[in-house]
């Protein structure tokens, strides 16, 4: 089981919109937690419904500030064989309401003993050393620290503002998880996946077949659904067969260019967050 968090820094253009649906089909999360969908509830609860097999709920934004939004895959079946929490946390994104965030932090960790985790966006670094470029009120950064150390042990430094941190008491009971940072795309923010037991899930792929209308157009496509007419006989379900088959095998060879094309700019996007080579190298 997984967590992904993100910031999306707003839902509100096509290429956002794309981009996040295909970052949810790429990865087998449990539990997503979105927040700066800069949506109202209805908006966003419009984006989930054209997800396929998606829940959750969604909080408003105020004006095209915030939002919130939690989604878990539906009709996901969990046996819990241990007792834990897990909070996905939004920090206040005003520095001047920012002690809000950690009195609300602090109340949390006095609700329950149990092992606990938090993941999110906490719109604050631990130190400056975290900070590339630019500077910091040093006052900001005690506040969060001294919040962070009555509640949680830092259990990954690397996220930046984007972070999970857990007790120790979590931390004996997953000691193999892991807070994966993966490539920026459309946000300025890394989405950021929580790991229970260390290990990268992949959702087995569906096996049912589905027409794209994008395919309409493309050079072959109109030839493969010819021929499958052809083939079936004048049998509807023949005809129906033989035209997947054809468009199956004609996927294979046209839309995988354009897979490993997307995958290889994907690699290189990863490599530029990663600072090793300059946007002109592409």
């Amino acid at each position: 089981m997984n967590l992904l968090s993100l910031n999306c820094r707003g839902l509100g253009s096509l290429d956002a919109v794309g981009a996040l649906r295909d970052l949810l089909k790429r990865e087998a999360s449990a539990f997503v937690f979105l927040c700066e969908t800069k949506l109202s509830g209805r908006e966003m609860k419009k984006f989930r419904l054209k997800c396929e097999g998606r829940d959750g709920m969604e909080v408003d934004s105020v004006g095209r500030s915030g939002g919130l939004a939690f989604i878990w895959r539906r009709g996901m079946q969990c046996e819990f064989r241990s007792a834990s929490r897990v909070t996905s946390f939004y920090g206040w994104p005003a520095v001047a309401d920012r002690h809000l965030s950690w009195k609300l932090l602090c109340l949390l960790g006095r609700q329950s003993s149990l092992p606990w985790v938090c993941v999110g966006d906490f719109n604050e670094i631990l130190y400056a050393t975290e900070m590339k470029g630019g500077s910091r009120a040093q006052w900001q950064m005690n506040n969060f620290r001294e919040a962070a150390d009555t509640q949680a042990e830092e259990a990954n430094r690397q996220s930046r503002l984007d972070r999970a941190m857990c007790t120790g008491t979590w931390s004996d009971l997953f000691p193999y998880a892991k807070l994966l940072h993966m490539g920026r795309e459309w946000s300025d923010h890394a989405p950021s996946k929580l790991l229970l037991n260390g290990r990268v899930e992949r959702e087995k792929s569906s096996k049912i077949f589905r027409f794209v209308q994008l395919w309409v157009g493309m050079e072959g496509c109109e030839e493969v659904i010819v021929n499958g007419g052809e083939n079936g006989g004048g049998d509807l379900i023949a005809t129906l067969d033989a035209c997947a088959s054809g468009l199956v095998r004609w996927k294979v060879v046209n839309i995988g260019k354009i897979v490993r094309e997307i995958n290889k700019k994907r690699r290189q996007l990863d490599r530029l967050n990663e600072g090793g080579r300059l946007a002109v190298q592409i």
